[in-house]
């Protein structure tokens, strides 16, 4: 025979109470359990994270801007380019060295053409080049060779007049000095060995070197900054302990220059590929350059170093810009299509309005010969 226990209403209540409070005990100690994990998870860091300099000077489109260095201030040139920014970027090419990059800086400075007669000028392997620029300058032809030198000088020299801001890339701290002068070279341009003194330069002779520079740089425009970096990229060829004591003298360099001068800051570059990025997914095929993606890192972290909301606002501008000119349309002689290129075209003229340091001048032409005016 079973019995059965029969609950009392007071009891009932009670009972109902007390599952109420279990119920509503577990479930906030989950609540704070999975809110304690996620704190866990956000605090967790995959990279070493490199402190930016944010708020130390401010970069805008008004402002005219030089770049010399290597490849990397090429890097950062060209996405400069891309949105808007007044830029110079290597007039002589890419150069790595601070000698080199200060001889560039000089020469831009004071405008003084190449002649017939240049010391820097040679003939090498059936074609002429010259110890200051990138072999993408050398010709067949010398007069050929001296016309592209002097256009992209005289063009870097009206920059310079009115440069606002100027930014360097160091890339090595050894320099190649050709035997026969004397004179410190910014491309061998595949000269005999033989021919050169190899030599890395010491944190003093790049301090007093530039501080010359800048102290030229000052007496043209008063307010100029210059930005330092130190390029990321690795030059295995001086092995990797090579590498690294030139890495680190050029660190040591700019670190003196800006203790000397309240116009010069340090973009962490070297910092933020060696550390935050320290993956070889972040790197080219090479496992030396930087790929596009550590490009496009480094360069939104130099965004928020040195822009402040507007240019941001008007880099976003320009970029749906760019975007609608890169669309490729189903039907080009469609009206949709037409209307389109028309209301991208106002597009730009209403930015060159509001801001008439932008130039559009060759996108507005290529939008009207697509629509046929």
């Amino acid at each position: 025979m079973q019995t059965y226990l029969l609950q009392s209403p007071i009891q009932s209540i009670f009972f109902n109470k007390f599952k109420l409070f279990i119920y509503n005990s577990l479930q906030s100690y989950l609540i704070f359990a999975l809110n304690n994990l996620q704190a866990n998870r956000n605090r967790m860091q995959l990279t070493t994270r490199t402190e930016l300099p944010t708020g130390e000077t401010v970069i805008s489109h008004k402002d005219n801007i030089m770049l010399i260095g290597s490849c990397f201030a090429d890097n950062i040139g060209n996405r400069l380019c891309s949105m808007k920014f007044r830029t110079d970027c290597n007039p002589f090419g890419v150069q790595y060295n601070p000698m080199s990059i200060a001889s560039v800086l000089e020469r831009v400075a004071s405008g003084e053409p190449f002649g017939e007669d240049s010391p820097e000028l040679f003939l090498h392997n059936s074609q002429w080049h010259s110890i200051m620029h990138h072999g993408s300058f050398s010709r067949k032809n010398k007069d050929e060779l001296i016309r592209n030198i002097n256009h992209a000088l005289s063009h870097a020299h009206e920059t310079a007049k009115k440069c606002d801001v100027a930014i360097i890339t160091f890339g090595t701290a050894f320099v190649y000095s050709r035997k026969s002068d004397n004179r410190i070279v910014g491309n061998c341009h595949k000269l005999p060995e033989r021919d050169f003194d190899r030599r890395m330069l010491d944190t003093d002779t790049i301090v007093e070197k530039f501080s010359h520079v800048i102290s030229l740089y000052k007496s043209i425009n008063k307010d100029i900054r210059f930005i330092f970096t130190v390029s990321p990229i690795r030059h295995m060829r001086d092995g990797a302990h090579g590498n690294q004591k030139s890495k680190g003298t050029l660190l040591l360099a700019i670190d003196e220059i800006i203790e000397r001068n309240s116009n010069c800051f340090y973009f962490p570059a070297y910092e933020i590929m060696l550390d935050e990025l320290r993956d070889y997914r972040f790197y080219a095929d090479d496992m030396v350059h930087p790929s596009s993606m550590a490009v496009e890192y480094i360069w939104e972290s130099f965004g928020k170093c040195y822009f402040n909301s507007n240019t941001k606002t008007l880099n976003s501008c320009i970029e749906e810009v760019a975007r609608g000119l890169s669309h490729r349309p189903f039907d080009a002689e469609s009206d949709g299509y037409r209307r389109f290129l028309k209301a991208l075209t106002e597009k730009m003229e209403t930015l060159t309005k509001k801001h008439p340091y932008l130039d559009f001048e060759k996108e507005i032409t290529q939008c009207n010969t697509l629509l046929g005016r």
